[in-house]
């Protein structure tokens, strides 16, 4: 059963995966497919099969890319903290279930291997080269002991945990915080209906202040529609033409696999949505993907009416400043790279994590229990080495990260110097 698995998924990342003529001959399915033949003979179980899988899937580097059991949102693992990496150590940022730490511990080692010689160990996993931007969550649960240095300067040792790991729920937040200053805050752009709730209950608040901070430092993507009815408050003119931000055509490989996979999740999506015009909108997708069924790689040209690209602009704050890091990523990322087309903007930060070289995830559910989620679309500014892998969309203002921000939001600190800067 296993192979058999695994030969599908070789065959999806081969024929259906945005990225399959970018990154052809990359990967190694033939080491993987022995590895799994060899245990198939002496003993495999669903999590290892998934642990080889996932370390084939290494090869393609690209962050769209997840496999694991049915709901993998719901199965991920975690050490109950996060961290960051500082030089030469990962600084705790943020602890959810472990108690016996504090944000501003330093982990020095794991299982005795200094935190140099694990970046090294694991720059498959890390896809990065900038250590602002690694992304530890996975590598932790590999290990089961952590050397730590405390916010005291002393050191002991501490017994790692594997624990589910907890969802977060969502924030989308919009409050006045001076007479001038309103601050609203986006988590992910996953509910069209919540965040044109907000956009609409503090729409007198839009229209009226002055100065407005966007916090998408973390915001963990969904679609590019829940943010469309926020985008005409953030723009000067009479008009947004969102068809003038295209950097290049997205690309969408539409075999039968993928045409199939994303139409059933966007009727899923429909059965969601209230907005008369985004459910018209994701029917012309609809009929356009299954018009170009079985076509390879094309342009999609459904909404061919210039008014569908085009916004009319209202009345909205003077100063606009979105905080960015690599936390946010996929429509995150789209958002941060359209409103730095308004003049009013300013991004304050660091990079976003830029995931939408390859997008538009289809899911496809294996032998019931697994399922694997990978990209269906592809921008073609990518064959011009014009991609955002490893370099996300760049911040107006870069502010590098360090242990200071957890004392102090350097970031909204640099946001009200910027407001408030006099000519």
């Amino acid at each position: 059963m296993y192979v058999s698995i695994f030969n599908e998924i070789v065959q999806i990342m081969h024929e259906d995966y945005a990225g399959c003529l970018d990154k052809r001959g990359q990967d190694q399915p033939e080491t993987y497919r022995k590895r799994i033949l060899d245990l198939e003979e002496s003993g495999i179980n669903d999590q290892l099969f998934i642990d080889i899988v996932k370390d084939y899937l290494l090869d393609f580097q690209d962050r769209h890319i997840h496999f694991g059991k049915e709901g993998i949102a719901a199965s991920k693992l975690s050490a109950g903290f996060q961290v960051r990496r500082f030089r030469e150590s990962l600084v705790v940022t943020r602890c959810d279930t472990e108690d016996r730490l504090v944000p501003g511990d330093e982990i020095i080692a794991l299982d005795d291997v200094d935190v140099l010689e694990l970046v090294h160990r694991h720059k498959r996993q890390l896809m990065e080269t900038e250590a602002e931007r690694e992304n530890w969550e996975s590598i932790l649960t590999l290990y089961t002991t952590a050397t730590i240095k405390n916010t005291n300067g002393k050191v002991h040792s501490l017994q790692l945990k594997k624990v589910p790991k907890q969802p977060i729920p969502p924030i989308y937040s919009c409050n006045k915080v001076a007479n001038d200053l309103a601050l609203m805050v986006l988590t992910d752009f996953m509910d069209e209906n919540a965040i044109s709730k907000l956009v609409s209950e503090n729409k007198q608040t839009l229209t009226s202040v002055e100065n407005l901070v966007i916090d998408v430092r973390i915001n963990n993507g969904g679609s590019d529609l829940a943010f469309l009815k926020l985008l005409p408050y953030l723009f000067e003119g009479e008009k947004i033409n969102l068809s003038d931000f295209d950097d290049g055509q997205m690309l969408t490989n539409c075999t039968e696999r993928n045409v199939d996979l994303r139409v059933e999740l966007l009727e899923i999506a429909m059965g969601r949505i209230k907005d008369e015009e985004t459910i018209k909108q994701i029917n012309e997708l609809i009929t356009e993907l299954k018009r170009k069924r079985g076509a390879g790689f094309v342009e999609l040209n459904f909404g061919t009416k210039e008014e569908s690209f085009v916004l009319p602009t209202k009345k909205g704050p003077e100063k606009i400043i979105i905080l960015t890091d690599v936390y946010c990523g996929s429509s995150g990322d789209s958002f941060v790279e359209i409103c730095q087309h308004s003049s009013k903007v300013t991004v304050v930060g660091r990079p976003t994590l830029g995931l939408n070289d390859y997008a538009n995830l289809a899911i496809k559910k294996l032998e019931n229990k697994f399922e694997l989620w990978y990209p269906t679309s592809k921008l073609s500014k990518v064959d011009d080495g014009k991609g955002m892998t490893g370099i996300g969309i760049q911040p107006d203002v870069y502010i590098p990260w360090s242990p200071a921000h957890l004392q102090e939001d350097l970031d909204m600190k640099k946001a009200l110097e910027i407001i408030y800067a006099t000519n």
